[in-house]
């Protein structure tokens, strides 16, 4: 008799200490949609943590979660769980583990039939009949004012593209511009000090670079590809540059090429006149492109 009332309060409590799990699931059968709910309980917790899946992830993949919800105080635990599924057909919800303070405890598993209650041939009514709705400008405004502003957008940008095009590159090309930025090259190929430090292969090589360049740009001669002879030809027949300006390009290129080939040796005196001749050459040289403009016209 002892022996069996020890094994009683053994039973009594361990039942009383140990936790307790209960699962309910609300509908085993389900229209294609329908919310079904499943409610997970775990009793004499005792305040210990309770581990499992996260929010919106305890069911398996063909369960579409609607609201996942849980509860715990020092003794329970409670998750409330509404979901749907969209497929017909048979379901499984498995076993789904919780931890309680390093002790698993499972679920029972639920089967689930999902079944499409709609007929072939039911009609389909809608609920209100359509409702013709009058619009005034500002709801036509609030409707397809991005594509309004989007086309405006597009078409100032067309715009814009235009005017570059068209006056832009004009500008940018005009004699005065290529004048300032040539006298700009000039002015920093000053300040290389060629001149006083007596590299006069430098300076030179350098020098007519430049002026090659320019005379392409401003007068639209194929400056920068022409051996030197050839390049003084094109200029004595081309009637745009003056014969003051043909005459310093000629002295100077022609130099240069022999400063280059080592043939001449020139003096600080003659390589600082050959810079101010080139300096003067550009700054005359929108004055021969303003005088052959006027003899077009006339």
């Amino acid at each position: 008799m002892k022996k069996i009332l020890l094994i009683l309060s053994f039973l009594i409590c361990g039942n009383a200490f140990s936790q307790i799990l209960s699962s309910n699931l609300e509908k085993k059968t389900l229209a294609l949609g329908e919310v079904n709910r499943l409610v997970i309980k775990i009793d004499n917790i005792h305040e210990l943590q309770v581990v499992s899946a996260p929010k919106n992830e305890l069911l398996p993949f063909h369960f579409e979660e609607i609201k996942d919800s849980i509860g715990q105080n020092q003794n329970s635990y409670e998750r409330k769980i509404e979901f749907s599924v969209y497929e017909e057909g048979k379901f499984t919800i498995p076993e789904l583990e919780f931890n309680v303070g390093g002790k698993i405890l499972k679920t029972i598993p639920y089967e689930i039939d999902v079944v499409n209650t709609a007929q072939k041939g039911d009609q389909i009514n809608d609920i209100m009949k359509n409702k013709e709705v009058k619009l005034e400008t500002k709801d036509y405004w609030e409707l397809y004012k991005f594509y309004i502003l989007a086309a405006l957008a597009v078409i100032a940008l067309i715009i814009a593209i235009i005017m570059f095009v068209k006056w832009g590159r004009k500008s940018k090309s005009s004699p005065v511009v290529a004048t300032n930025q040539t006298l700009k090259e000039l002015d920093s190929l000053k300040k290389k000090k060629y001149i006083e430090g007596g590299d006069f292969r430098s300076f030179y090589v350098e020098l007519i670079d430049i002026s090659r360049k320019f005379i392409s740009r401003q007068y639209q001669l194929p400056a920068d590809v022409l051996l030197t002879d050839d390049l003084i030809d094109v200029l004595k027949k081309n009637n745009t540059i003056s014969q003051e300006n043909e005459r310093i390009v000629e002295d100077v290129f022609l130099r240069g090429d022999l400063v280059k080939f080592a043939k001449t040796f020139p003096d600080q005196t003659t390589m600082e006149k050959d810079f101010a001749d080139i300096r003067d050459f550009v700054k005359r040289s929108s004055k021969d492109l303003e005088f052959e403009n006027l003899r077009k016209d006339a």
